[in-house]
């Protein structure tokens, strides 16, 4: 692929309007240039709205199976192309090579599940007769979609909104995170490779809110889908409410892990690495605050020390690494900040902090225990592999102090007592609720979609992925 990387508006590639571009940099090299992308304007986005709202009528009324057929082609060159895009999101997004590896294998699990379930989705609209006259309900795609999509999984998110979203009938404008422009030009190429009708799917790259604002504000744009904080999120629901205009908005989190004196230990260790260390701890579903009972609190931290002091933070594309980078400079400077903060408020770190090695974005896996719900690290949103641990007397505190946050994306719990969890699963206030699961795991038949400051809207994935995309109209026939 060149080293420019560019737009691709009506089927075809271009340059930006601004003629200018940005540094896509590799996190696990500072200063490095992995390529440059275009810095678009509000110009480049008004001629892919164009090009979206020119092909809306004629894919929309493309039959069902013939957008079924187009998805699976891109599907098809999606798991041919796994290893190249792996890759290619490991070196922009810092992530290791299996979790690249991991994020592509999640698109194709989503995106198979989209393809069958767009036939039982709308074939559910049966007739029904009532005397002389014959009733029934009709689907009908909104028009043209914005979808905004976050730099932690720049490919597999972007996968769970467009994929629904041209199921049903609509067209796209595709505004990826300035972190990974590299993966959403890929993905673009690979819908040019599957035949998609231009104008279809588009993409359009740059910084800043100018791009975001000029596609919430457009009149011909029906619906926004966007991940990423709950401070963008909130203003794109501002912005959007004055011209009525649908969204879908999964944002931040801030979940908790209660382990109760009963629990597995090893498999509760193994779980808060995975969830709180995966991706640098960059998941919206990360575990973030370990919520533990007072009799198992010092055997379960020695454990969790111990693998700790095993893993192996380094370049991401070496298979023997454990956590790569975080994403970039903004983000390593906000995590840098946050455990100072931590330090400051009296929080004790048991493990990790900034990496002395400065190559790259690094920050190791950092434990703090004594967390007390008065201190910033339990409450704010650090979006990196760092945990707050407390301690808490039974499930009564446990679920109280769970439920103490802003956020509601997910929660697990580890218990081998039925009643204690099936408590759990009633009382917390998450989107998501885990029982001996760490809290990231997720399936596409079920919906994917927070609480409270988690998020806004339908949620993605199960049948409410697919009912974001759609107007119902009732038709009654004498």
């Amino acid at each position: 692929m060149s080293d420019i990387l560019q737009n691709y508006i009506n089927g075809g590639w271009c340059d930006s309007a601004s003629g200018q571009t940005f540094v896509n940099e590799n996190p696990a090299r500072r200063g490095s240039v992995l390529n440059r992308a275009q810095a678009s304007t509000a110009e480049d986005v008004e001629a892919a709205i164009g090009a979206a709202a020119t092909a809306f009528k004629p894919w929309s009324r493309t039959p069902v199976s013939e957008r079924q057929a187009v998805v699976a082609r891109f599907l098809d060159a999606l798991a041919t192309a796994r290893e190249e895009l792996a890759r290619i999101v490991s070196l922009e997004n810092g992530k290791t090579i299996g979790e690249a590896r991991g994020e592509v294998d999640s698109a194709l699990l989503e995106g198979r599940h989209h393809l069958q379930q767009i036939s039982v989705f709308a074939g559910e609209s049966a007739p029904r007769a009532e005397g002389s006259i014959t009733a029934w309900e009709q689907l009908h795609a909104l028009g043209v979609i914005g979808v905004i999509s976050p730099w932690n999984y720049p490919m597999n998110v972007m996968c769970r909104k467009t994929l629904p979203a041209l199921l049903t009938g609509n067209t796209v404008v595709f505004k990826p995170a300035s972190f990974t422009p590299w993966s959403a030009v890929f993905m673009a190429g690979l819908f040019e490779k599957a035949g998609l009708p231009a104008g279809v799917f588009n993409c359009v790259s740059g910084l800043g809110s100018t791009l975001g604002n000029k596609l919430i504000k457009h009149p011909r744009v029906r619906a926004i889908s966007f991940t990423g904080s709950t401070e963008v999120g909130r203003k794109i629901q501002l912005l959007a409410a004055e011209d009525f205009t649908r969204t879908q908005l999964e944002l931040g989190g801030k979940s908790a892990l209660i382990v109760l004196a009963d629990a597995d230990l090893d498999a509760a260790v193994e779980a808060t690495v995975k969830a709180g260390f995966g991706c640098s701890g960059q998941w919206c579903t990360s575990t973030s605050r370990v919520l533990l009972a007072a009799e198992i609190a010092e055997a379960y931290t020695a454990k969790l020390l111990a693998r700790c002091q095993a893993m192996k933070v380094g370049d991401p594309l070496d298979a023997a690494t454990s956590m790569g980078p975080v994403a970039g400079p903004t983000q390593f400077d906000g995590i840098s900040a946050a455990i100072a903060k931590a330090k400051a408020q009296g929080a004790r770190l048991r493990f990790g902090g900034v990496s002395d090695n400065a190559e790259g974005y690094y920050i190791l896996p950092t434990v703090f225990d004594g967390v007390t719900r008065d201190m910033a690290i339990f409450h704010e949103e650090i979006f990196g592999p760092v945990l707050a641990l407390s301690t808490v007397r039974d499930l009564d505190e446990a679920l109280t102090w769970a439920n103490d946050a802003l956020y509601g994306l997910s929660s697990a719990i580890f218990t081998k007592d039925l009643a204690s969890a099936m408590r759990y699963v009633r009382e917390i206030e998450a989107g998501m609720a885990h029982v001996n699961i760490h809290s990231g795991f997720k399936t596409p038949e079920l919906p994917f979609g927070g609480w409270k400051e988690s998020g806004f809207g339908l949620p993605e994935n199960g049948k409410t992925g697919l009912e974001f995309f759609v107007e119902r109209k009732a038709v009654y026939v004498g």
